[in-house]
């Protein structure tokens, strides 16, 4: 219990959860699916014929219950802990139906009159979790036509577009006879800045946005700029700085550097405080992913993690992973808040110059005031709340890779610094074999090893009882060469320790049904 939470804080959060695993009340609490291939649920969605008769509501219901509902991933599940997704506060149900009862548009004033103030407020509460700013500053900027302390967006892609498209824009702003980016384009904008194009530098741990961001912005994909990481999956200063001068003797400029707090594989944060200092040094833009790690903030323990990442231009901070909100919610907040004036759109109809509407410096028009969401999960679960969530997953990871260090059949391949962690099938008599083998033995071995991590998590995903995700890594103790690994999250405040010694039960269970791949790798073993 956390000093000073309210009594029974923690029992509150986990009852609060359980809603949810009563959807359609047919779904058992620990199935993750049925056991249907995605092949035979496709035959029930191969009409494309428009219906061209009405239907009864009761009808289209019974097919509801009977076939999508019936056959979706219960991402409720306690067992379900292969990616971002958990189950939500029970508030949430009820909330949604409001939501879309009311259906306000918050592009502009005249369609969320209401939401408007509301989703700026919600802003101005991340925006000070992160910059911590003082009570005069919000009191100016908080409603304040002319700026914004950040948007809401559909989630983390479009934030990171729109962060970027912000750094563009101020790079490549009006100055002189030169109208501009946004007006008159990249060619113009390269040749009045005298280079060859810009470049963005994040990790090779980067989420597959950033390649969206640099292609929809015009920058082309070959000038983002994947940078090695060290042996904890940070990204690499020295590499860092090497990438720097090889783009600015390309001729190029460094449009941003990209920190990741909490990378989608492996749930790593990066050195941001010395990717600041070196964004400071270089004059560039700095911008920190933090779709997921981002709610850490919320931990008096685990903030330290988030260390630099008050220093950032932008911050993407997404409410549907560990804010604990309806898909579809992601933000991003500007440190300055008066940095939009580079990417303002205006319409005469609409949008006007000095209106409130807040589709003047969005990438998206109209949008749903989902910002309602995250103020009732601040207000009803609160810092303290989010506080516990927070780090009893960080506490659960810990525990998760304590019991795969101690399973003799399994190997941890990246211990978790938030609540994310990477294993594999390996089994103690093997790793022992590995040790002394020659490297060519070795990357035999581990493509052995890589085809039953694949047909076990397949087998898994079908038997739809838990789920882990899988994903590719190089780790160093096998000298870069790449490896599949299972991938778990533990975000879901429902999943047991119970829970994760069933999944690697299971995985067990698998494997010894997978003799014709067991039996190589035994031969093979025998001749290391």
């Amino acid at each position: 219990m956390l000093p000073g939470a309210p009594v029974g804080c923690a029992a509150y959060l986990v009852t609060a959860m359980t809603i949810t695993h009563d959807l359609a009340g047919f779904l058992q609490t620990h199935v993750v699916a049925s056991g249907a291939t995605l092949e035979e649920i496709e035959k029930d969605f191969s009409d494309s014929q428009v219906p061209e008769q009405p239907t009864f509501v009761s009808d289209y219901a019974s097919f509801l219950k009977d076939t999508l509902v019936a056959q979706s991933v219960h991402t409720a599940s306690p067992g379900f802990i292969g990616h971002m997704t958990s189950a939500m506060p029970y508030f949430m149900l009820p909330l949604a139906r409001i939501l879309i009862a009311l259906n306000q548009n918050t592009v502009k004033v005249e369609t969320s009159k209401a939401f408007t103030p509301l989703e700026r407020q919600v802003l101005a509460i991340l925006h000070r979790l992160i910059y911590g700013f003082d009570d005069p500053f919000y009191s100016r900027f908080i409603h304040d036509s002319r700026s914004a302390l950040g948007v809401f967006c559909s989630g983390g892609t479009v934030a990171n577009i729109t962060a970027l498209w912000l750094a563009r824009n101020q790079l490549c702003a009006p100055d002189g006879e030169f109208g501009g980016i946004a007006n008159e384009g990249m060619f113009k904008a390269l040749k009045h800045l005298n280079c060859e194009g810009l470049a963005i530098l994040v990790s090779k741990r980067a989420h597959y946005s950033l390649a969206k961001t640099a292609d929809v912005l015009g920058l082309g994909r070959d000038n983002l700029v994947l940078v090695d990481t060290d042996d904890n999956n940070r990204v690499d200063m020295r590499s860092l700085r090497n990438a720097c001068s090889r783009v600015e003797n390309e001729n190029k400029r460094v449009l941003a550097l990209v920190g990741i707090a909490g990378t989608t594989e492996t749930g790593t944060v990066d050195p941001l405080e010395e990717m600041a200092d070196l964004a400071q040094e270089i004059g560039c833009h700095f911008h920190v992913d933090a779709a997921w790690g981002g709610p850490t903030l919320f931990s008096d323990t685990n903030r330290w993690r988030m260390r630099g990442i008050e220093r950032a231009d932008s911050v993407t901070f997404d409410a549907h992973k560990q804010l604990y909100v309806p898909m579809g919610v992601g933000m991003v907040l500007f440190k300055d808040p008066q940095a939009v004036s580079a990417i303002e759109h205006h319409a005469a109809y609409i949008l006007r110059p000095g209106s409130k509407d807040l589709g003047t410096h969005t990438l998206e028009g109209s949008r749903p005031g989902k910002a309602m969401l995250v103020h009732a999960g601040l207000n009803i679960i609160g810092r303290r709340g989010y506080e516990l969530l927070i780090d009893q997953g960080i506490e659960r990871a810990q525990q998760f890779a304590d019991m795969v260090k101690a399973h003799p059949d399994f190997e941890l391949i990246t211990a978790p610094e938030l609540n994310i962690l990477t294993y594999r099938y390996n089994p103690a008599w093997l790793q022992h074999k590995m040790s002394t083998a020659r490297p060519a033995m070795v990357e035999e071995i581990n493509r052995h090893l890589d085809d039953i991590v694949v047909a076990v998590q397949k087998a898994q995903r079908a038997a739809g009882k838990t789920f882990v995700s899988r994903t590719s890594l190089a780790p160093a103790r096998y000298k870069g060469q790449k490896i599949n690994v299972f991938r778990v999250v533990l975000a879901n405040p429902l999943t047991t320790h119970a829970i994760l010694e069933e999944v690697l039960k299971e995985q067990q269970e698998h494997v010894s049904r997978l003799r014709a791949l067991i039996v190589p790798l035994r031969e093979l073993a025998a001749r290391a």
